[in-house]
């Protein structure tokens, strides 16, 4: 090879090496006048530890300690109504009375004629210590006497059944029975319900049975009165488990003084199990479920390596230019960073955080679907999402 290709080939490594360097320096240029994106206004919380108490949620139907239809066992014309709609009753108290005119009149004929067997008993008693008759007419007169007080008592039955009486004490519903109307055998006459104390019966899976245990504390609360929960305590847990289900059915018992549960209402019951917890929590709108795991958003100030435009490389970044005055202003302000995290329990709007996270820590909680690893944010917390305990309908 002569001297000449020599430097033929020297020059042409030199020019590509120039024309390479000009490129980049060109590359570099148009990186750092490119527009920056603007900061996206984003709302955003701190990560703070609470204290929770674990519980076990269900959703639960109000039942009444007892509770039945008055009805009429024997048919008949409703003579009189002693009792008001909604009235509170003791045990025992009349509430409708049939017509038993003839049946009393009957009653005293069957009185009569028992009485007179027992006369005949008596003289013919007399009778046998003479030895007048036989033992066997004697037998005769007192088989005749029980018959004759059976046929009483049978009818003192008939007429006490058309005293239709309340078999315990409780609360009246409404009724539309009125004097002078036939009541056939088993016509409803009204409800009757003991709904102080009250019960609630929920069903939990089996697998919880191990942290139940009677006297355990149960709150409830109802559409009726979402603003109330209503404390209580398991007073029976089931023997058996539903083998088509695996639950097993719990009941509860509250007090229901102010009458504010009512029997077939649903109630969603909590049942406090364990001692309390401290987690870090979150509003569960801060957190972004995805088949590969839940995510959030820290929000954290900018640094240079978050700029924009800015060289990775010690070499190439002595030859860059120095940054434009947006990735300046980037990294003064506030960008974003996507972080995995662990979730546990939730309690009304918010969810328990157990790994991924720190106290204290700005998390995003609306806003995430514009953002990405190091986009610029601004905080605009003048609308917050919901983050109660406890929340309730916002409609009532």
């Amino acid at each position: 090879m002569t001297k000449r290709m020599l430097i033929m080939i020297g020059g042409v490594v030199l020019l590509t090496a120039a024309l390479a360097f000009g490129f980049y320096l060109h590359i570099q240029k148009l990186i750092a006048s490119a527009p920056k994106p603007s900061p996206q206004t984003v709302s955003a919380t701190p990560v703070v530890a609470l204290e929770w108490q674990p519980q076990l949620a269900a959703v639960g139907t109000v039942t009444a300690v007892r509770g039945v239809d008055v009805t009429t066992e024997i048919a008949g014309l409703v003579r009189s109504v002693n009792f008001k709609s909604g009235q509170e009753v003791k045990a025992g108290v009349v509430l409708v009375q049939l017509n038993a005119d003839s049946d009393i009149a009957q009653l005293q004929s069957l009185q009569a004629a028992a009485e007179l067997s027992a006369s005949v008993l008596e003289r013919d008693k007399g009778q046998l210590a003479a030895q007048a008759i036989s033992q066997a007419q004697v037998d005769s007169d007192i088989a005749d006497l029980k018959g004759k007080r059976a046929l009483v008592a049978q009818q003192a039955a008939l007429i006490a059944k058309k005293t239709i009486r309340a078999p315990f004490s409780g609360k009246l519903g409404i009724t539309a029975v009125n004097p002078g109307q036939y009541l056939n055998p088993g016509d409803k006459i009204v409800t009757l319900q003991t709904i102080d104390p009250i019960y609630v019966d929920f069903y939990l899976p089996q697998k919880r049975l191990g942290g139940l245990s009677v006297g355990q504390v149960v709150n409830v609360s109802t559409d009726g009165f979402p603003d109330l929960a209503f404390p209580g305590k398991i007073t029976a847990i089931s023997p058996k488990v539903d083998s088509a289900t695996r639950n097993v059915q719990i009941e509860a018992t509250f007090p229901n003084a102010k009458r504010q549960l009512l029997p077939g209402m649903f109630a969603n019951a909590n049942v406090d199990v364990g001692e309390k917890k401290r987690y870090l929590t979150l509003p569960q709108t801060a957190i972004t479920y995805n088949p590969y795991g839940s995510t959030v958003f820290i929000v954290k100030p900018a640094s240079a390596k978050d700029a924009p435009g800015q060289a990775a490389s010690g070499a190439s970044a002595a030859a860059a230019p120095p940054p434009a005055s947006g990735a300046s202003a980037a990294a003064g302000g506030l960008v974003v960073q996507q972080v995995f995290v662990t979730t546990g329990e939730t309690r009304g709007d918010q969810v328990a955080i157990l790994t991924g996270l720190q106290e204290g820590q700005q998390v995003v909680t609306s806003g995430q679907v514009k953002l990405k690893n190091g986009t610029p944010v601004v905080i605009d917390n003048s609308v917050q999402p919901a983050n109660s305990p406890n929340p309730t309908p916002q409609e009532k």
